[in-house]
C-alpha cells in the first residue's frame, strides 16, 4: 500500500463511517427543519430566525460541559449516548409531524436537543481518535474524518431539501433518525483503550485547567485566536453575499446556489488532497496555508466590487473551502499531538467554542451592511482575514518542520 493511502485500523474505520452517518443525519435535519417551519407551519423570517438560534445555541452552551464529560468517562460512550439522543429527538419530530401535532416551539425544542447530541459527538470524536491510531497515522485519520464531514456538509442540505420535496417532511426526519441509529451501531464496535483514572476535582477547576492550557500554550493560543477571527470574517461575508450577488453581480437564485456550492466543492477537494499535501510540505507550512488562502479568497471577493463577475466570487468560495479543510486537519493533528490525553476533551471543547464568533460575524455584517452597504462589508472582511493571517504567520506554529511528537500525561498525573 502506498504512503498516500495509509492503512488505518478497523476500529478507526468504524468511527469514520459512524462519523459520516452522524454528520449526514445532522445536515439533513438542519436543512429539513426550516423547510418544515415555512411550508408546514407557515412561519415568517423572524420566527425562522428564532428556530436557527435554537439550532446554534448548544455549541455555545454545551461545548465545555461535553468536553468535561469526555475527559471524565469513556469518550465512545459519550458519543453513543449523544447520537442516541439525536436519534430520539429526530424520531419524535417524525411522530409529531405524522400525527399533525408539530408546532414551532416543539420543532425548536427537539432541534435544540438534537444539536446537543451533535455538540457532544463533535467534542468527543477528536479526543477519541488519538487512542485509535498511531502518531504517524493521525494526519490521515483526521483527513478521513474531515472528508466524511465535508461530504455530509456538501450533500446533506441538498439531500434534505430533496427528501422533503419528494417524500415529505416526516420521512426526511425518519431517514435522518435512521442514519443516527446506524452511527450508534457502528460506534458499538469501536474499541476504546482504557484510560488511567484521573483525580476528580470541582468542574470549574477542570474547565479552567483546559482553558488555561489552550490560552497559555505557545502553539495552541495563536491557533485559537486565528480560528476565532477567521469565523468572524467568513460569516461576515456569508451574511451579505446573497443580496450582494443578486444586486451587484446580477445572479439568479440558481446562480447564487451554484456559486455558494463552490464552497463545498473546495472542501471536498481539500479533504481529498490533505494527506498528500501534508506529506509533501512542512507541517507548519500547511498550518499557514488555511489562513493565507482565506485572505486571498477575501481579496478576490472584494475585487468583485470592481470586476463584477461571478467567476471571481465562485473562485473565492472555492478557496474558502480548500483552505479551512487543510487548516482543520493540520490544527486538529497539532492539538491532538501536544495535548495530554486527559485534557483532550476540554481542549476540543475550547476549539468548538471558537464557533461562537459566527453569530458575531453575522451581526457585524448586519450592522455594517445596513450602515455602509455590502461592498464595505467585503472590504472589512478582507481586512479581518488579513489580521487572522498575520496572527498565525507571526506565531511559532508555522515554523514547525514536522508534526510534534505526541505528549503523555504530565508527571504526577
Amino acid at each position: 500500500m502506498s504512503a498516500d493511502t495509509p492503512h488505518l485500523p478497523r476500529t478507526f474505520n468504524r468511527l469514520a463511517w459512524s462519523n459520516l452517518a452522524a454528520q449526514s443525519a445532522e445536515q439533513i435535519a438542519l436543512a429539513a427543519a426550516p423547510i418544515v417551519a415555512v411550508l408546514l407551519l407557515g412561519v415568517g423570517e423572524g420566527q425562522t430566525g428564532l428556530l436557527q438560534t435554537a439550532l446554534t445555541l448548544p455549541f455555545i452552551l454545551f461545548a465545555i460541559p461535553a468536553g468535561l464529560l469526555a475527559d471524565r468517562i469513556s469518550r465512545r460512550w459519550v458519543m453513543v449516548t449523544a447520537e442516541a439522543l439525536r436519534a430520539a429527538a429526530l424520531a419524535a419530530m417524525l411522530l409529531l409531524i405524522w400525527i399533525g401535532a408539530i408546532t414551532l416551539p416543539l420543532l425548536s425544542l427537539l432541534g435544540f436537543i438534537a444539536v446537543c447530541g451533535t455538540v457532544a459527538y463533535s467534542v468527543a470524536a477528536p479526543a477519541l481518535v488519538p487512542s485509535l491510531v498511531t502518531s504517524e497515522q493521525l494526519p490521515a485519520a483526521n483527513a478521513r474524518i474531515e472528508l466524511a464531514r465535508t461530504v455530509a456538509f456538501a450533500s446533506g442540505p441538498a439531500l434534505g431539501g430533496v427528501l422533503v420535496g419528494w417524500i415529505g417532511a416526516a420521512p426526511a426526519f425518519g431517514f435522518a433518525a435512521a442514519l443516527s441509529v446506524i452511527a450508534v451501531v457502528l460506534l458499538s464496535g469501536v474499541y476504546e483503550p482504557p484510560r488511567a483514572p484521573q483525580p476528580r476535582r470541582h468542574p470549574l477547576q477542570e474547565i479552567k485547567e483546559g482553558a488555561a492550557f489552550v490560552l497559555h500554550h505557545p502553539l495552541l493560543r495563536p491557533v485559537f485566536i486565528t480560528q476565532f477571527i477567521f469565523n468572524t470574517a467568513s460569516f461576515l461575508v456569508l451574511a451579505v453575499f446573497v443580496p450582494y450577488a443578486v444586486r451587484h453581480l446580477g445572479l439568479s437564485a440558481t446562480g447564487v446556489g451554484v456559486t455558494l456550492a463552490m464552497y463545498g466543492v473546495g472542501m471536498v477537494v481539500g479533504a481529498l488532497a490533505a494527506t498528500r499535501v501534508m506529506q509533501r510540505l512542512a507541517f507548519g507550512t500547511v498550518i499557514g496555508l488555511g489562513p493565507v488562502t482565506g485572505f486571498i479568497a477575501a481579496v478576490l471577493m472584494a475585487l468583485t466590487t470592481i470586476v463584477p463577475t461571478p467567476w471571481l466570487a465562485g473562485l473565492s468560495f472555492f478557496l474558502l473551502g480548500v483552505g479551512p479543510i487543510l487548516w482543520v486537519i493540520s490544527t486538529t493533528t497539532l492539538r491532538q499531538s501536544v495535548t495530554p490525553p486527559s485534557l483532550l476533551g476540554r481542549v476540543s471543547a475550547i476549539n468548538i467554542m471558537s464557533y461562537g464568533a459566527r453569530p458575531l460575524g453575522s451581526a457585524l455584517g448586519a450592522i455594517a451592511g445596513g450602515l455602509y452597504g455590502a461592498e464595505a462589508c467585503l472590504y472589512l472582511a478582507a481586512a479581518i482575514f488579513a489580521a487572522q493571517a498575520m496572527v498565525i504567520l507571526l506565531s511559532p506554529a508555522v515554523s514547525l518542520a514536522e508534526q510534534p511528537e505526541m505528549v503523555g500525561e504530565p508527571a504526577g498525573c
